[in-house]
Protein backbone atom coordinates (compact mmCIF):
# COMPACT_ATOMS: atom_id res chain seq x y z
CA UNK A 1 0.00 0.00 0.00
CA UNK A 2 1.51 3.49 -1.02
CA UNK A 3 1.60 5.72 1.98
CA UNK A 4 2.11 9.91 0.57
CA UNK A 5 5.49 9.97 1.12
CA UNK A 6 6.45 6.72 -1.17
CA UNK A 7 3.20 8.31 -3.64
CA UNK A 8 5.53 11.78 -3.96
CA UNK A 9 8.85 9.86 -3.66
CA UNK A 10 7.43 8.10 -7.31
CA UNK A 11 6.23 11.10 -8.71
CA UNK A 12 9.06 13.36 -8.85
CA UNK A 13 11.67 10.46 -9.57
CA UNK A 14 9.80 9.62 -12.54
CA UNK A 15 10.03 13.20 -14.15
CA UNK A 16 13.56 12.94 -13.05
CA UNK A 17 14.45 9.84 -14.72
CA UNK A 18 12.63 10.95 -17.38
CA UNK A 19 14.21 14.48 -17.63
CA UNK A 20 11.84 16.45 -17.67
CA UNK A 21 14.24 18.54 -14.35
CA UNK A 22 17.09 17.81 -13.34
CA UNK A 23 15.84 17.45 -9.61
CA UNK A 24 13.25 18.47 -7.33
CA UNK A 25 12.92 18.82 -3.61
CA UNK A 26 8.90 18.06 -2.65
CA UNK A 27 8.04 19.00 1.09
CA UNK A 28 4.02 18.45 2.24
CA UNK A 29 3.19 19.26 6.27
CA UNK A 30 0.54 18.28 7.72
CA UNK A 31 0.97 19.90 11.47
CA UNK A 32 4.18 18.82 12.84
CA UNK A 33 4.67 16.05 10.61
CA UNK A 34 6.32 17.38 7.67
CA UNK A 35 7.79 15.17 4.56
CA UNK A 36 10.61 15.91 2.29
CA UNK A 37 11.29 14.22 -0.64
CA UNK A 38 14.55 15.05 -2.39
CA UNK A 39 15.14 13.96 -6.53
CA UNK A 40 18.02 14.13 -9.19
CA UNK A 41 20.65 16.77 -8.63
CA UNK A 42 21.26 20.74 -8.86
CA UNK A 43 22.20 20.79 -12.67
CA UNK A 44 22.39 18.36 -15.85
CA UNK A 45 26.19 17.34 -15.23
CA UNK A 46 26.16 15.37 -12.61
CA UNK A 47 26.57 17.64 -10.22
CA UNK A 48 25.16 17.09 -6.22
CA UNK A 49 22.51 15.56 -5.16
CA UNK A 50 19.52 17.04 -4.83
CA UNK A 51 18.94 18.28 -0.75
CA UNK A 52 16.61 19.61 1.36
CA UNK A 53 18.64 22.73 1.76
CA UNK A 54 18.88 23.28 -1.39
CA UNK A 55 18.71 26.61 -3.12
CA UNK A 56 16.19 27.93 -6.05
CA UNK A 57 15.28 30.83 -7.59
CA UNK A 58 11.75 31.00 -6.27
CA UNK A 59 10.20 33.27 -8.86
CA UNK A 60 6.71 34.60 -7.98
CA UNK A 61 6.10 32.66 -5.20
CA UNK A 62 7.94 35.36 -3.96
CA UNK A 63 4.59 37.68 -4.43
CA UNK A 64 2.87 36.38 -0.85
CA UNK A 65 5.76 37.25 1.16
CA UNK A 66 6.35 40.86 -0.60
CA UNK A 67 1.74 41.13 -0.08
CA UNK A 68 2.72 40.46 3.52
CA UNK A 69 5.13 43.05 4.30
CA UNK A 70 2.51 45.58 2.69
CA UNK A 71 -0.35 44.71 5.13
CA UNK A 72 2.72 44.88 8.00
CA UNK A 73 3.13 48.35 6.75
CA UNK A 74 -0.56 49.04 6.90
CA UNK A 75 -0.50 47.60 10.49
CA UNK A 76 1.77 49.84 11.37
CA UNK A 77 -0.31 52.92 9.89
CA UNK A 78 2.33 53.91 7.55
CA UNK A 79 -0.56 53.22 4.51
CA UNK A 80 -4.12 52.14 4.55
CA UNK A 81 -5.80 50.05 2.03
CA UNK A 82 -8.05 52.96 0.79
CA UNK A 83 -4.50 54.85 0.43
CA UNK A 84 -4.35 56.74 -3.05
CA UNK A 85 -0.42 55.23 -3.71
CA UNK A 86 0.09 58.63 -5.35
CA UNK A 87 1.44 59.76 -2.02
CA UNK A 88 4.30 57.29 -2.51
CA UNK A 89 4.28 56.91 -6.01
CA UNK A 90 3.80 60.43 -7.51
CA UNK A 91 4.90 58.62 -10.80
CA UNK A 92 1.19 57.31 -10.67
CA UNK A 93 -0.66 60.35 -9.98
CA UNK A 94 -2.21 61.33 -13.51
CA UNK A 95 -2.12 57.58 -15.26
CA UNK A 96 -4.26 57.19 -18.97
CA UNK A 97 -6.58 54.08 -19.67
CA UNK A 98 -7.22 52.99 -23.10
CA UNK A 99 -10.66 53.75 -23.81
CA UNK A 100 -11.31 49.82 -24.72
CA UNK A 101 -8.80 46.91 -23.96
CA UNK A 102 -8.28 47.20 -27.68
CA UNK A 103 -7.69 50.29 -28.83
CA UNK A 104 -4.25 51.47 -29.82
CA UNK A 105 -1.81 52.76 -27.12
CA UNK A 106 -2.36 56.78 -28.29
CA UNK A 107 -6.65 56.46 -27.76
CA UNK A 108 -6.55 57.17 -23.94
CA UNK A 109 -9.29 58.59 -20.94
CA UNK A 110 -7.73 59.67 -17.60
CA UNK A 111 -8.32 57.02 -15.01
CA UNK A 112 -11.64 57.51 -13.16
CA UNK A 113 -9.99 57.60 -9.55
CA UNK A 114 -6.73 57.59 -7.96
CA UNK A 115 -5.37 53.94 -7.58
CA UNK A 116 -5.17 52.54 -3.94
CA UNK A 117 -3.19 50.16 -2.19
CA UNK A 118 -5.85 47.88 -2.04
CA UNK A 119 -5.67 47.92 -5.81
CA UNK A 120 -2.15 46.95 -5.67
CA UNK A 121 -2.86 43.99 -2.84
CA UNK A 122 -6.05 42.65 -5.21
CA UNK A 123 -3.69 43.25 -8.66
CA UNK A 124 -6.41 45.40 -9.90
CA UNK A 125 -4.66 48.13 -10.28
CA UNK A 126 -4.81 48.80 -14.03
CA UNK A 127 -1.40 47.29 -15.37
CA UNK A 128 -0.82 43.96 -15.99
CA UNK A 129 -1.40 41.06 -18.23
CA UNK A 130 -4.40 39.38 -19.26
CA UNK A 131 -5.20 36.28 -21.40
CA UNK A 132 -4.93 38.08 -24.20
CA UNK A 133 -1.16 39.24 -25.05
CA UNK A 134 -1.28 40.56 -28.44
CA UNK A 135 -3.46 43.70 -27.02
CA UNK A 136 -1.97 47.23 -27.98
CA UNK A 137 -1.35 48.42 -24.06
CA UNK A 138 -0.04 44.89 -23.37
CA UNK A 139 2.31 44.78 -25.95
CA UNK A 140 3.57 48.34 -24.82
CA UNK A 141 3.78 47.38 -21.02
CA UNK A 142 6.17 43.85 -22.50
CA UNK A 143 8.79 46.81 -23.26
CA UNK A 144 8.99 47.65 -19.29
CA UNK A 145 7.80 44.91 -17.30
CA UNK A 146 10.28 42.09 -18.86
CA UNK A 147 10.83 38.52 -17.63
CA UNK A 148 11.07 38.51 -14.15
CA UNK A 149 13.80 35.84 -14.01
CA UNK A 150 16.40 38.04 -15.80
CA UNK A 151 16.13 40.80 -13.23
CA UNK A 152 19.83 41.97 -13.93
CA UNK A 153 18.01 43.36 -17.05
CA UNK A 154 16.09 45.85 -15.23
CA UNK A 155 16.59 48.80 -14.28
CA UNK A 156 16.33 50.82 -11.08
CA UNK A 157 13.20 50.77 -9.30
CA UNK A 158 12.66 54.57 -9.77
CA UNK A 159 13.70 54.59 -13.86
CA UNK A 160 11.28 51.79 -14.24
CA UNK A 161 8.49 53.55 -12.67
CA UNK A 162 8.60 56.67 -14.59
CA UNK A 163 8.83 54.27 -17.44
CA UNK A 164 5.62 52.26 -16.33
CA UNK A 165 3.99 55.68 -16.18
CA UNK A 166 4.54 56.23 -19.55
CA UNK A 167 2.31 53.26 -20.63
CA UNK A 168 -1.37 53.34 -20.54
CA UNK A 169 -3.49 51.23 -18.28
CA UNK A 170 -5.66 48.48 -19.53
CA UNK A 171 -8.47 48.88 -17.48
CA UNK A 172 -9.54 51.14 -14.90
CA UNK A 173 -8.62 51.28 -11.46
CA UNK A 174 -9.91 48.22 -9.45
CA UNK A 175 -11.86 47.23 -12.75
CA UNK A 176 -10.17 44.10 -13.88
CA UNK A 177 -7.04 41.15 -12.35
CA UNK A 178 -4.42 41.41 -14.34
CA UNK A 179 -1.13 39.67 -13.17
CA UNK A 180 1.85 40.48 -12.33
CA UNK A 181 3.00 44.14 -12.30
CA UNK A 182 1.24 45.31 -9.16
CA UNK A 183 3.83 42.46 -6.63
CA UNK A 184 6.51 44.99 -8.23
CA UNK A 185 4.24 48.26 -7.47
CA UNK A 186 4.54 46.62 -4.09
CA UNK A 187 8.10 46.20 -3.62
CA UNK A 188 8.22 49.69 -4.38
CA UNK A 189 5.74 51.07 -1.92
CA UNK A 190 7.29 49.28 0.79
CA UNK A 191 10.94 50.39 0.13
CA UNK A 192 9.39 53.90 0.00
CA UNK A 193 6.85 54.07 2.68
CA UNK A 194 9.21 52.49 4.97
CA UNK A 195 12.46 54.39 4.38
CA UNK A 196 14.52 51.37 3.76
CA UNK A 197 15.07 48.82 0.92
CA UNK A 198 13.06 45.96 0.21
CA UNK A 199 15.76 43.72 0.88
CA UNK A 200 16.53 45.02 4.42
CA UNK A 201 12.76 45.50 5.57
CA UNK A 202 12.18 41.95 4.75
CA UNK A 203 15.31 40.96 6.47
CA UNK A 204 14.33 42.81 9.24
CA UNK A 205 10.31 42.03 9.34
CA UNK A 206 9.73 38.84 7.81
CA UNK A 207 13.21 36.69 7.48
CA UNK A 208 15.21 37.34 10.81
CA UNK A 209 12.16 36.51 12.71
CA UNK A 210 10.83 33.75 10.90
CA UNK A 211 14.78 32.13 10.67
CA UNK A 212 14.48 31.97 7.08
CA UNK A 213 18.45 32.38 7.26
CA UNK A 214 18.43 31.71 3.07
CA UNK A 215 16.06 33.84 1.93
CA UNK A 216 17.26 36.71 0.00
CA UNK A 217 17.90 38.97 -3.10
CA UNK A 218 21.05 36.98 -3.73
CA UNK A 219 22.90 34.20 -2.74
CA UNK A 220 26.33 34.84 -1.47
CA UNK A 221 29.80 32.68 -2.05
CA UNK A 222 29.54 30.81 0.46
CA UNK A 223 25.86 28.71 -0.05
CA UNK A 224 26.15 29.12 -4.13
CA UNK A 225 27.44 25.39 -3.59
CA UNK A 226 23.71 24.46 -2.87
CA UNK A 227 22.31 26.68 -5.37
CA UNK A 228 20.66 24.80 -8.37
CA UNK A 229 21.42 25.71 -11.74
CA UNK A 230 18.43 26.48 -14.10
CA UNK A 231 17.15 25.97 -17.58
CA UNK A 232 14.57 26.42 -19.53
CA UNK A 233 12.82 23.34 -21.85
CA UNK A 234 14.25 23.59 -25.61
CA UNK A 235 11.54 22.44 -28.70
CA UNK A 236 13.35 19.17 -28.86
CA UNK A 237 13.01 18.20 -25.09
CA UNK A 238 16.43 18.99 -23.84
CA UNK A 239 17.11 21.87 -21.26
CA UNK A 240 18.97 24.78 -22.33
CA UNK A 241 20.78 26.30 -19.15
CA UNK A 242 19.46 29.59 -18.46
CA UNK A 243 21.67 30.33 -15.54
CA UNK A 244 24.59 29.11 -13.01
CA UNK A 245 25.29 29.55 -9.09
CA UNK A 246 27.47 32.06 -10.03
CA UNK A 247 25.26 33.93 -12.52
CA UNK A 248 22.52 36.52 -12.18
CA UNK A 249 21.95 35.72 -8.40
CA UNK A 250 25.33 36.59 -7.13
CA UNK A 251 24.89 39.98 -6.60
CA UNK A 252 21.62 42.41 -5.60
CA UNK A 253 20.23 43.48 -8.94
CA UNK A 254 19.72 46.88 -9.14
CA UNK A 255 15.61 46.38 -8.96
CA UNK A 256 14.38 44.50 -6.07
CA UNK A 257 11.67 43.07 -7.45
CA UNK A 258 8.65 42.08 -5.16
CA UNK A 259 7.14 40.16 -7.76
CA UNK A 260 9.65 37.86 -8.30
CA UNK A 261 13.34 38.26 -7.07
CA UNK A 262 13.52 35.66 -4.18
CA UNK A 263 16.20 32.68 -3.64
CA UNK A 264 14.64 30.31 -1.03
CA UNK A 265 14.96 26.71 0.60
CA UNK A 266 11.73 24.74 1.24
CA UNK A 267 11.92 24.85 4.92
CA UNK A 268 12.31 28.60 4.78
CA UNK A 269 9.29 28.72 2.69
CA UNK A 270 7.85 26.32 5.18
CA UNK A 271 8.27 28.89 7.59
CA UNK A 272 6.49 31.36 6.13
CA UNK A 273 3.19 29.23 5.54
CA UNK A 274 3.26 28.09 9.21
CA UNK A 275 3.09 31.76 9.67
CA UNK A 276 -0.16 31.94 7.77
CA UNK A 277 -1.77 29.18 9.15
CA UNK A 278 -1.14 30.07 12.78
CA UNK A 279 -2.95 33.74 12.34
CA UNK A 280 0.00 35.76 11.46
CA UNK A 281 2.11 34.33 14.88
CA UNK A 282 5.48 32.50 14.89
CA UNK A 283 7.36 31.57 18.23
CA UNK A 284 5.18 33.52 20.09
CA UNK A 285 5.93 36.70 17.72
CA UNK A 286 3.35 38.25 15.93
CA UNK A 287 4.13 39.36 12.74
CA UNK A 288 1.12 39.60 11.15
CA UNK A 289 -2.30 40.41 12.97
CA UNK A 290 -5.56 37.52 12.11
CA UNK A 291 -7.33 40.13 10.50
CA UNK A 292 -4.44 41.01 7.90
CA UNK A 293 -4.06 36.88 7.08
CA UNK A 294 -8.11 36.45 6.76
CA UNK A 295 -7.41 39.52 4.25
CA UNK A 296 -4.41 38.03 2.64
CA UNK A 297 -5.84 34.24 2.07
CA UNK A 298 -9.39 35.59 0.89
CA UNK A 299 -10.81 35.97 -2.75
CA UNK A 300 -11.14 39.34 -3.46
CA UNK A 301 -12.46 39.05 -6.77
CA UNK A 302 -15.73 39.60 -8.92
CA UNK A 303 -17.30 36.37 -10.69
CA UNK A 304 -16.80 38.35 -13.67
CA UNK A 305 -12.82 39.55 -13.05
CA UNK A 306 -12.11 35.73 -12.40
CA UNK A 307 -13.83 34.66 -15.60
CA UNK A 308 -11.39 37.39 -17.51
CA UNK A 309 -8.49 35.64 -16.07
CA UNK A 310 -8.79 32.20 -16.85
CA UNK A 311 -5.19 31.45 -18.41
CA UNK A 312 -3.81 32.44 -14.73
CA UNK A 313 -6.64 31.49 -12.15
CA UNK A 314 -8.27 28.37 -14.12
CA UNK A 315 -11.31 29.46 -12.52
CA UNK A 316 -10.14 30.15 -9.08
CA UNK A 317 -10.21 33.83 -6.96
CA UNK A 318 -7.38 35.98 -5.78
CA UNK A 319 -6.14 36.84 -2.31
CA UNK A 320 -3.07 39.37 -1.34
CA UNK A 321 -0.02 38.25 -3.82
CA UNK A 322 -1.27 34.81 -4.21
CA UNK A 323 -4.32 32.46 -5.43
CA UNK A 324 -7.22 31.64 -3.80
CA UNK A 325 -9.08 28.21 -4.28
CA UNK A 326 -13.10 29.12 -4.52
CA UNK A 327 -13.96 25.86 -6.57
CA UNK A 328 -13.09 21.92 -5.70
CA UNK A 329 -12.24 21.91 -10.18
CA UNK A 330 -9.52 19.42 -9.47
CA UNK A 331 -9.03 17.09 -6.85
CA UNK A 332 -6.19 19.35 -5.31
CA UNK A 333 -8.52 22.57 -5.35
CA UNK A 334 -9.71 23.03 -1.48
CA UNK A 335 -11.95 26.33 -1.09
CA UNK A 336 -9.39 28.34 0.88
CA UNK A 337 -6.18 27.15 -0.30
CA UNK A 338 -3.87 29.46 -0.79
CA UNK A 339 -0.69 29.88 -3.12
CA UNK A 340 0.67 30.28 -6.40
CA UNK A 341 3.41 29.25 -9.03
CA UNK A 342 6.90 30.64 -10.02
CA UNK A 343 8.26 30.95 -13.61
CA UNK A 344 10.86 28.83 -12.67
CA UNK A 345 9.18 25.64 -11.79
CA UNK A 346 8.56 26.11 -7.94
CA UNK A 347 4.69 26.34 -6.12
CA UNK A 348 3.81 27.32 -2.63
CA UNK A 349 0.22 26.51 -1.06
CA UNK A 350 -1.23 26.25 2.15
CA UNK A 351 -4.87 24.86 2.77
CA UNK A 352 -5.74 26.70 6.08
CA UNK A 353 -8.70 24.05 6.76
CA UNK A 354 -6.33 21.13 6.88
CA UNK A 355 -3.28 22.78 7.98
CA UNK A 356 -1.70 21.48 5.12
CA UNK A 357 1.35 23.16 3.61
CA UNK A 358 2.80 22.06 0.27
CA UNK A 359 5.91 23.13 -1.39
CA UNK A 360 7.77 22.13 -4.93
CA UNK A 361 10.64 23.69 -5.79
CA UNK A 362 12.56 22.70 -9.28
CA UNK A 363 14.96 24.53 -11.42
CA UNK A 364 13.17 24.11 -15.15
CA UNK A 365 11.30 26.94 -16.35
CA UNK A 366 7.35 26.98 -17.03
CA UNK A 367 6.52 27.47 -20.79
CA UNK A 368 3.95 29.45 -20.04
CA UNK A 369 1.42 30.61 -17.42
CA UNK A 370 -0.01 27.11 -16.78
CA UNK A 371 1.08 25.04 -14.36
CA UNK A 372 3.13 22.35 -15.50
CA UNK A 373 2.32 18.82 -15.55
CA UNK A 374 4.53 17.84 -13.16
CA UNK A 375 3.12 20.49 -11.00
CA UNK A 376 -0.37 19.45 -11.34
CA UNK A 377 1.11 15.35 -10.02
CA UNK A 378 3.09 16.83 -7.38
CA UNK A 379 -0.94 18.76 -6.08
CA UNK A 380 -2.50 15.35 -7.01
CA UNK A 381 -0.03 13.18 -5.09
CA UNK A 382 -0.70 15.91 -2.02
CA UNK A 383 -4.57 15.75 -2.28
CA UNK A 384 -4.15 11.59 -2.16
CA UNK A 385 -1.94 11.93 0.62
Amino acid sequence: MNTPHTTLHTTLHRYVDAGTVPGAVGLVARGDDVQVVTAGSVDTAGGAAMARDSLFRIASITKPITAAAVLMLVEDGSLALDSPVETWLPELAKPSVVRTPDAPVEDVVPAARPITVEDLLSSRTGWGFPDDFSLPAVQSLFTVQKDGRALQDWPDADTWLALLSRVPMLHQPGDAWLYGTSSDLQGILVARASGRSLPDFLKERIFEPLGMNDTAFEVPESKRHRFTSAYSPSPDGTLEMVDTPDGEWSRVPRFHSGGGGLVSTADDWLAFARMLLNGGEAGGRRLLAPASVARMTTDHLTPAQRGNATLFLEGQGWGYGGQVDISAADPWNVPGRYGWVGGTGTTAHVVPSTGTVAILLTQVAMESPTPTPLMRDFWRSVALG
